[in-house]
């Protein structure tokens, strides 16, 4: 694992802080190459679906256009780097867009879709993808820390967020798993 990467996630993640978001930064690679990075812009554009890991896809999507590349072989070559396990939301399409490869930091205990709270990375869910291997414990004390410095303040958004987007795709992960 490449030291930058994590420094890179993490100062995301910072960002994220500081503009008074949940601490989560991420980066997707593709040949050593960063083509999409992200932090949490939930509060700030009150969407529920503005994770990290879906602002960088947005930047991945945006990068194989202007490049004209196949938007699913590059995906197929992605690692990605966040700062916390990825929610069962965003676990779900990175293994719908066989994202093969995760390294996150410290686990979500509430929502992870990494095996906290579901395994949407390796369960048996046919017709979803392909599974994803989790490393997990990269820079793990840095996310900690951050998790803590944000939960210690007031969230101003925290009651009124919309969480209909993630109740979605748990929902969603518990159909296919029970087909």
């Amino acid at each position: 694992m490449c030291l930058l990467y994590g420094i890179k996630k993490c100062l995301k993640a910072k960002e994220a802080l500081e503009n008074g978001e949940v601490p989560v930064g991420c980066l997707m690679v593709y040949k050593d190459e960063v083509v999409g990075k992200g932090r949490n812009e939930v509060n700030e554009t009150k969407n529920a679906t503005r994770h990290a890991e879906m602002v960088a896809l947005d930047q991945v999507l945006d990068w194989c256009w202007r490049s004209s590349l196949d938007v699913k072989s590059v995906c197929e070559r992605i690692a990605l780097y966040v700062t916390v396990e990825p929610c069962i939301m965003c676990a779900a399409a990175l293994r719908l867009l066989n994202i093969p490869v995760v390294v996150y930091g410290c686990r979500n205990e509430r929502f992870g879709g990494c095996g906290s709270v579901l395994d949407v990375s390796s369960a048996d869910l046919p017709h979803t993808g392909t599974q994803f291997k989790c490393i997990s414990g990269h820079r793990a004390e840095e996310a900690i820390d951050m998790l803590k410095t944000f939960y210690k303040q007031e969230n101003p958004n925290g009651e009124k967020q919309n969480h209909s987007a993630c109740l979605f795709f748990l929902l969603l992960t518990l159909h296919f798993q029970s087909v």
